[in-house]
């Protein structure tokens, strides 16, 4: 019988929600639910020292925003909760004892300072930043080095450990990625990763796969930055649950921007925003620019994500969110990074501001007009108004400049503007024109 398909989104809480994040959760949403599977938001808070308070809230209200919502979350529910990784910490363990009773894995009960002094003592001109591996594992104080009857007496002791993976010395993976074809790895390039921390939390790549597991995912979407990890998890898998119950990988291509991946630092520096929503960092106080608030549509948003990587075949650019649905194939992702063009953006937001209906777009302009809920009488105007001037907003901020005058005076004249066509002529016809007015006759 053929596998349900199941795709998970799987963010930490550590801040705002970038532009390639909300790709990633597009591509899991459109390719779920072609199939008519299930998207799954997974909250993975096991690093607790980079957790952010407010960042989960954040993710759900731009997942919202979006009209990405999953089928299953810590906001949704679902059969295969806990929905948030710190909640699944009794979970992980016996699978790291399992590992250790197979000699796949094994305790480490290195310092920090211990650990320091490694990368010192064994570094040489050709391996500056040595890591804890196949090369250095004996030399260590861990449980291969130390013996049977020494490590007992540490465990007893309750001394502090990790659990590493040991990675065979020279074997070779691989694996068909469904973006890129057959990828392989050397396990003689890897170092023995950290699987199970000293606060029995599990690091990212011991969590995922067992998680995988028990929430049945059929694919996963992820970064190509995640490449590097595959043959730790692969390994996990074989060891765990088998190869036969992994699910199929697609590496998604990076987002570019002016100088290599497109970062928070860009943005701020060429002016244009790369979160999804407003984020505001809770210990700075610096508020750093989304996309709605900037001014998008949240259709135009999810248009121009899902052009960047991915494309149908044809020319066509302006897609709705079941349009994307109905032409989604994994197939048309690119394997090369794709370049975020904020002109381009733009584009696509002026044509969906053009195409939307005046009950579309009413709450944004009321928002960014009025102080408040506007009197009836100015609602009405306020949808005349909105036909006359949505094909001159690039962005729907572009309102304020373009309709305000419809409902205030202005508070400043543009005087050069007009002072090189100005006569005298003229300022006799508008005193006449004004006059007019006042007395009622226009």
């Amino acid at each position: 019988m053929e596998k349900k398909v199941r795709v998970r989104f799987a963010p930490s809480p550590t801040g705002g929600l970038h532009l390639g994040g909300v790709r990633t959760v597009l591509f899991n949403y459109l390719f779920a639910k072609k199939h008519n599977g299930s998207f799954i938001v997974r909250i993975e808070d096991t690093d607790q020292r980079r957790f952010v308070p407010g960042a989960e809230q954040y993710l759900f209200d731009c997942l919202r925003w979006c009209g990405l919502e999953p089928d299953e979350s810590v906001q949704h529910g679902g059969t295969f909760g806990p929905y948030r990784q710190s909640e699944r910490k009794s979970l992980y363990k016996k699978y790291a004892d399992e590992l250790i009773e197979k000699g796949l894995a094994y305790y480490a009960f290195d310092t920090p300072e211990e650990l320091e002094k490694m990368r010192v003592q064994f570094a040489t001109p050709s391996n500056p930043s040595p890591q804890y591996d196949r090369q250095v594992r004996m030399q260590l104080r861990n449980s291969l080095s130390l013996g049977e009857t020494a490590t007992k007496k540490l465990l007893d002791d309750g001394t502090p450990y990790v659990v590493r993976i040991k990675m065979p010395e020279q074997e070779t993976l691989r694996f068909t990625d469904l973006i890129r074809g057959e990828v392989s790895f050397d396990t003689a390039t890897v170092d023995d990763k950290v699987l199970l921390k000293a606060d029995g939390m599990p690091t990212y790549h011991l969590a995922v796969v067992v998680d995988d597991y028990l929430m049945q995912i059929s694919h996963a979407f992820r970064g190509e930055e995640w490449l590097p990890s595959a043959p730790v998890h692969i390994l996990l898998w074989k060891y765990l649950f088998g190869l036969e119950h992994m699910p199929q990988w697609a590496h998604l291509p990076l987002i570019l921007g002016p100088n290599g991946k497109l970062s928070k630092r860009d943005g701020a520096k060429y002016g244009f925003p790369v979160f999804a929503m407003n984020w505001t960092d809770p210990v700075s106080g610096e508020t750093t620019e989304g996309f709605k608030e900037k001014g998008f549509l949240p259709e135009a948003f999810i248009n121009l994500l899902a052009l960047l990587g991915w494309n149908d075949g044809s020319e066509k650019e302006i897609f709705t969110l079941q349009e994307l649905i109905d032409s989604f194939s994994i197939e048309r992702i690119h394997s090369a990074g794709a370049r975020f063009d904020y002109e381009k953006a733009k584009w696509f937001n002026h044509e969906w501001i053009k195409r939307s209906s005046t009950d579309r777009l009413l709450p944004a302009f009321e928002k960014i007009l009025f102080a408040g809920p506007p009197a009836l009488a100015e609602r009405e105007k306020l949808m005349r108004v909105i036909e006359l001037v949505k094909d001159r907003c690039t962005l729907l901020t572009d309102c304020k400049e373009q309709a305000s005058f419809f409902f205030c005076d202005p508070t400043t004249i543009d005087t050069a503007a007009v002072s090189a066509k100005w006569s005298a002529d003229k300022r006799s016809f508008f005193e006449w024109l004004a006059d007019q007015y006042r007395s009622n006759s226009v």
